[in-house]
């Protein structure tokens, strides 16, 4: 095999499709009755990490005076990663987020959502964007 590297220029590289998923039974097609897809992108690794140290706080050690360490929200971190992924619906819109009483997206979308459509949606995203799932991390370490 020739090392070849026109193969990793960006022209020639195989895209990622958007993919959609149900997030929810309770938003429905007034025709059709059946729930309406969001669609969810894929984020490249420099904005997962620019999402990621957004998600770092410091906060005082407990007992400790005048001592600082770095804490990660996972949670913030799920909801910017999801907002950031979600193409439809805008959840950006202005008119959606008033509807909810809600400002931001990150709002939005966790007040949309119930806790359990919350954790499968942004499951998904994860899953999107190349993230193993629980279950299959928990398989591979057993092999």
């Amino acid at each position: 095999m020739a090392k070849n590297l026109t193969a990793f220029f960006a022209q020639n590289a195989k895209k990622i499709k958007n993919v959609t998923f149900a997030a929810s039974e309770r938003f429905t097609d007034a025709e059709t009755k059946k729930a309406i897809p969001w669609e969810i992108c894929c984020i490249t690794a420099a904005e997962n990490a620019a999402i990621r140290k957004s998600c770092m706080h410091t906060v005082p050690v407990q007992g400790r005076k005048g001592q600082f360490t770095q804490e990660f929200d996972a949670n913030d971190y799920l909801a910017k990663v999801a907002v950031r992924c979600t193409v439809f619906p805008n959840l950006n819109d202005a008119e959606l987020q008033q509807s909810y009483g809600v400002m931001g997206a990150e709002q939005l979308i966790t007040t949309m959502l119930t806790p359990a459509e919350f954790e499968d949606y942004s499951a998904k995203v994860l899953q999107v964007n190349g993230f193993q799932s629980g279950e299959e991390m928990v398989e591979e370490a057993k092999n």
